[in-house]
């Protein structure tokens, strides 16, 4: 990942809510939050990548103690202009190294940002960091959408997901690699501006090779935050992952 805010810095902090803002209806936090409580069972919970706040203040509204790991500086200063964002202690740092003082109930990575770990060796250490920081018994839950590469015409490398007349969105895959970038076209005062995020995706089986490898067993597997069925057709799915009690 790129140091300082990442690719995350004042300007694009400063407007995440915005161009996020499917992501904060109620609609859309009400069933993470559901599965965090049930999950966290009085216990605190820990968000890697906690960004602007998104899922832990509702979080926290629930009455589950919160901490928070991010890179971004940026992104935290967001957070703390909320409501109750300054009672939240955050650590800043990459999520696959940074450690929040004590031990959790629950550990969570949420919107795809398990793809912003951009190497293997990452993401397989980011999946040891939450084992170290989870209390026995406890789970780490993941967020992430299932590789679009089926959709992708032979020869072809692009495949668009947003055609909107304030957005385009055109993700671009590295098959050799397992890279993907995601390219956004945003329309802002009148004009479009283009910002380019690596991923490097990841399929489900290989995830659960990485827990098995932080000392964790696959428990669960939905499509959606709503518990259904994970199956061939899914685009995504949340995963939750346990140490052993």
């Amino acid at each position: 990942m790129k140091g300082g805010d990442g690719y995350f810095d004042a300007a694009v902090a400063a407007r995440y809510d915005e161009t996020s803002a499917a992501m904060f209806a109620p609609a859309a936090i009400d069933p993470v939050v559901d599965v965090l409580t049930e999950l966290a069972a009085g216990r605190r919970a820990l968000e890697f990548a906690i960004g602007t706040g998104r899922v832990a203040l509702a979080l926290r509204a629930r009455g589950v103690e919160v901490h928070g790991i991010e890179l971004s500086n940026a992104m935290v200063e967001q957070l703390r202009a909320k409501p109750g964002g300054a009672q939240i202690r955050v650590t800043i740092g990459d999520m696959s190294t940074a450690t929040a003082d004590g031990s959790f109930g629950v550990v969570y990575l949420v919107f795809n940002t398990i793809g912003n770990l951009t190497t293997q060796e990452a993401q397989v250490a980011c999946f040891a960091n939450a084992a170290a920081h989870l209390e026995p018994g406890g789970t780490f839950v993941i967020e992430v959408g299932v590789p679009d590469l089926q959709r992708l015409p032979p020869g072809e490398t692009v495949r668009p997901f947003a055609l909107s007349d304030d957005h385009l969105g055109f993700d671009e895959y590295d098959l050799a690699n397992q890279g993907l970038v995601s390219h956004h076209f945003e329309r802002f005062d009148g004009r479009f501006e283009r910002t380019s995020l690596p991923f490097r995706y990841v399929w489900p089986a290989e995830l659960d090779l990485m827990a098995r490898l932080a000392g964790l067993r696959l428990r669960d597997r939905w499509s959606d935050w709503d518990r259904a069925p994970f199956t061939g057709d899914s685009r995504k799915h949340v995963s939750v992952w346990a140490k052993p009690g």
